[in-house]
């Protein structure tokens, strides 16, 4: 296992990573809310926020306490408000890695908020625990986290096949991974 319990507070230019807050929990509602986010994330698109959102605020006020997953708020710094989350968890013991995952909500898109975010986590990850590899699914019909993906050095690594009917059709699932190696590479 990595341990993950402590909870760092990551800056860049554009964006803030930080433990969630109860002031988050509006903006929060808005990108779990979102038709692009729910379809993007494979999300249940029958989902009812006034049914789950007791379940939801308290998922987020315990995410500082697990010490196996690091689970933090996108903030815009520009507007001071959350944007989104960026979690890494889900420990694969044999390959000693984890898996990685992003959710930029409306007011966080197109601006350069994911990749900065997503940078700053693997970064932090790499420096701060001995693992191997993050991995992460990324569904095909979403080209723009892809080419995020991409740019910060993660590479294809399989399919999921089919892995969601979205709209009558199905949807492969495109499986990536980024190696400390190639991290290591990129970073000198």
């Amino acid at each position: 296992m990595v341990y993950l319990g402590y909870k760092p507070l990551l800056e860049g230019e554009k964006v803030k990573l930080r433990p969630f807050k109860e002031t988050d929990f509006p903006f929060i509602k808005k990108c779990l809310t979102d038709p692009e986010v729910l379809k993007l994330t494979g999300s249940d698109m029958d989902f009812d926020w006034e049914e789950e959102k007791d379940i939801i605020y308290e998922w987020y006020q315990t995410r500082y306490l697990e010490k196996d997953r690091l689970d933090l708020a996108i903030i815009d710094k520009k507007q001071g408000t959350c944007v989104g989350e960026t979690v890494v968890n889900l420990y694969d013991e044999t390959n000693h890695s984890m898996n990685y995952r992003i959710l930029i909500g409306p007011e966080g898109r197109n601006r350069g908020l994911g990749t900065e975010a997503t940078q700053l986590i693997i970064d932090y990850v790499f420096q701060n625990t001995t693992l191997h590899q993050l991995t992460l699914d990324v569904l095909d019909f979403n080209p723009r986290a892809r080419h995020v993906y991409e740019k910060i050095g993660f590479v294809k690594s399989g399919i999921h096949e089919n892995e969601l009917q979205f709209d009558g059709e199905w949807i492969d699932a495109i499986q990536m991974r980024l190696t400390r190696e190639d991290w290591l590479k990129r970073n000198m």
